[in-house]
């Protein structure tokens, strides 16, 4: 199974919040462990805000910051300028932010290898988005 992270996924790999526990289980059971690369700029971006905001202490900061550099080489990555033109329409389509839409876009070319794919996300748009787009979600 391939589980496909958007980055509301990622960051609870990093992070104790509501789902992480999830989202632990599914990256253990997996084969491949999918994301796009704007996850990256955009768990940084999550960390640090939380840092700044006092949901994450300096230590608990550099920790995530560091973990998610060691780990990002092992995920299957999907190159953002492959996938711009498809993100663009899907964003028209079901009203996704552009971001929602370039992981969506994501999703679906993860899913043309022909494996099966769980998208994994806690935003209840693009959630929805993946399910019409015929992607398996979770949480459900």
């Amino acid at each position: 199974m391939i589980v496909y992270l958007d980055t509301s996924a990622l960051v609870k790999l990093y992070v104790a919040e509501d789902g992480a526990d999830l989202v632990h289980r599914a990256v253990e059971d997996a084969a491949v462990v999918a994301t796009c690369e704007v996850a990256y700029v955009e768990a940084r971006a999550a960390l640090a805000r939380r840092h700044r905001e006092h949901g994450l202490s300096r230590s608990g900061y550099l920790r995530a910051v560091r973990d998610l550099d060691r780990d990002w080489p092992s995920f299957f990555l999907l190159v953002v300028g492959t996938l711009l033109r498809d993100a663009a329409a899907l964003a028209d389509r079901y009203a996704l932010r552009a971001y929602d839409a370039l992981h969506l876009a994501a999703g679906l070319a993860t899913r043309a290898s022909g494996e099966p794919v769980t998208f994994a996300c806690w935003d209840r748009t693009l959630a929805h988005a993946a399910g019409q787009a015929g992607l398996e979600t979770f949480p459900n």
